[in-house]
């Protein structure tokens, strides 16, 4: 464990096949500003040359890289068995094919011992992406307005973009793997439930590497369905956080995203995953008499759903 003056920060790193990647994650750990990390790489499964990789770094620079292997499992049972031999006082979560500013780490601490806080969040960018806005974000000051109705609209800040007291991850238990994704949602959810001290670092740290549409596309309605009933687990699970909302609101951030996701995905010619969702808002009921000329052919079969939607040619949405 790492001294008052200076806490060991543990950096745990969830790599799977990120070989052309993972020596420049790590590398991104290594040279912050702040000197005292460790950086916990577990390998999942990796069939690639990721292993031998962290395996050289490790014996370059023992005691601050450490590997763990095991079999593939998934992103968030990883980042829990980094979470199980991690000895620092604080925790970061950086992917293998991700990086961060160089003082990062130093800034989002000396944030959150400054304000006594147990967690500190940043802004961060995507980079190598073409359809979704490259600039960089920076998220509101969550703790001066209303976190809970803005946790609930969307997942407040991405998994490389927060550090964290290990006791709160601790008590948490940790990562959920009940669902298919979404889990680093529902952790941020979780932590707010057990602590409030959360504070912003206003500046840009964190890079995300964005590698094309194959990366999330062909699951993107699965990963609407999680994101939505890890909002549902935590209303029911939580009901003294919500009480101060309105039905009609808590109502509209749950399953009123099935219809608005739906859409997105229909006006982007994503078919496959626009029809998932429009039969899991016709299942749930949240629908108007307008939406049903795109929910009622969803329910055909996909080749018959697609031929009638070429057919129509439209270009215009539900209200227009």
């Amino acid at each position: 464990m790492g001294t008052d003056k200076q806490p060991l920060i543990s950096v745990i790193m969830a790599c799977y096949n990120a070989a052309p990647f993972v020596a420049e994650a790590v590398s991104s750990v290594l040279q912050q500003t702040i000197a005292n990390t460790e950086v916990v790489v577990v390998d999942d499964g990796s069939d690639d040359a990721s292993p031998e990789i962290v395996t050289r770094l490790s014996d370059e620079h023992p005691g601050r890289v450490r590997l763990v292997h095991m079999k593939h499992s998934g992103p968030y049972p990883a980042r829990n068995a980094g979470l199980g031999v991690a000895r620092g006082d604080y925790i970061a979560f950086l992917d293998a094919d991700d990086w961060w500013r160089q003082d990062c780490l130093e800034v989002l601490l000396t944030t959150l011992r400054e304000n006594d806080a147990d967690l500190a969040y940043c802004g961060w960018q995507n980079v190598g992406q073409h359809k979704l806005d490259p600039q960089p974000y920076i998220p509101p000051a969550y703790e001066e307005d209303e976190p809970v109705l803005a946790f609930l609209r969307a997942c407040p800040w991405p998994i490389h973009a927060a550090l964290v007291r290990k006791p709160v991850l601790e008590a948490i238990g940790g990562f959920s793997e009940r669902y298919f994704s979404s889990m680093d949602y529902d952790l941020w959810l979780r932590v707010l439930a057990h602590t409030t001290r959360i504070v912003r670092a206003p500046e840009v740290l964190a890079y995300y590497r964005w590698h094309g549409d194959g990366q999330i596309s062909a699951t993107r309605w699965k990963q609407v369905m999680n994101a939505i009933q890890v909002r549902r687990d935590f209303i029911q699970q939580h009901p003294d956080m919500v009480k101060h909302l309105e039905r009609e609101t808590i109502d509209t951030l749950v399953d009123g995203q099935l219809l608005n996701e739906a859409y997105r995905n229909y006006w982007s010619r994503d078919l496959a995953n626009a029809q998932q969702l429009f039969r899991a808002a016709f299942a749930r009921r949240a629908w108007h008499t307008r939406d049903l000329k795109y929910l009622l052919p969803a329910l055909l079969p996909p080749r018959l759903f697609r031929g009638i939607v070429n057919l129509a040619g439209n270009t215009r949405g539900p209200n227009q």
